[in-house]
């Protein structure tokens, strides 16, 4: 499927944020609809490696939003792979307000929602720091999935700057914000970043919640799905396999119509 690419900047309560828009190009299907996919980048911006995960998904048939995030700090620009960069993309994370995030999120979804070839269904995915904005967009009620690919920071409650109004986002997953979407974790089990300690408690706080959730850990690194930069720890044939079960979560869930989703509780009968 073609492709096409543009970007818009959109109005936020502080600066604008450049969110690039890559979507299936099919000219002779002029009123064609797609579903769409939030993609948050890690730390570094919307990256070379970030941009061909994000046109991945878009020849599936997704309409694929890209958002910059560090827009109070720099320009939309990728920062580079190397000390001063990962330095630049650590402090930017730890200074941006929590509800900035979360800002950045909702002016995403709005204007995916306002495009005419939008469905309305809409996922999310992301790495890394990514893989946490993603969790906390599918806080959002539009949401009705997300893939999130090594996730850091949500076992310690750390991410961002917040304010006494603000909540972390597995205490929101206790106070029943993810109830409505299906979420599909994904990590490394030698990822140093999110050690077994917070996988556990990440997998234990969404099991006692309720939260229809999938766990996928393999024997890789953080940053396995990174093909380039990614310091020794790109595994392709792993990242092929989890692009397999992400866009199985995505067809299911935002390609189909499926109405409201109601779930529904009881025994399983135990056969063989």
């Amino acid at each position: 499927m073609l492709m096409k690419e543009s970007h818009v900047d959109l109005p936020t309560s502080t600066t604008p944020i450049r969110v690039f828009i890559i979507e299936p190009n099919l000219p002779d299907y002029p009123e064609a609809k797609f579903p769409a996919v939030v993609v948050w980048s890690e730390i570094y911006n919307a990256t070379g490696p970030v941009l061909r995960f994000a046109s991945q998904i878009a020849s599936q048939g997704y309409i694929v939003a890209c958002p910059t995030v560090f827009h109070e700090f720099t320009s939309p620009d990728p920062l580079p792979y190397d000390t001063a960069g990962t330095d630049d993309g650590n402090r930017y994370k730890a200074e941006k307000k929590l509800g900035a995030y979360d800002e950045d999120a909702k002016v995403t979804i709005d204007h995916l929602l306002s495009l005419p070839n939008c469905t309305g269904r809409i996922g999310t995915t992301g790495m890394c720091l990514g893989g946490h904005l993603a969790f906390r967009t599918a806080f959002d009620p539009r949401i009705s999935s997300a893939t999130c690919f090594f996730a850091t920071d949500i076992h310690q409650s750390s991410l961002g700057t917040a304010t006494p109004n603000d909540v972390h986002s597995l205490d929101r997953v206790r106070c029943g914000d993810l109830q409505h979407a299906e979420v599909l974790m994904i990590f490394g089990k030698q990822d140093t970043h999110v050690p077994r300690e917070g996988r556990d408690l990440i997998r234990k706080t969404l099991e006692d919640a309720d939260v229809t959730a999938s766990f996928f850990e393999c024997q890789a690194q953080h940053a396995f799905i990174r093909d380039t930069s990614s310091k020794g720890r790109y595994d392709a044939a792993l990242t092929r396999e989890c692009f397999g079960l992400m866009m199985e979560l995505f067809n299911r869930t935002i390609a189909r119509n499926l109405g409201p989703r109601r779930k529904v509780k009881g025994e399983v009968e135990h056969v063989c």
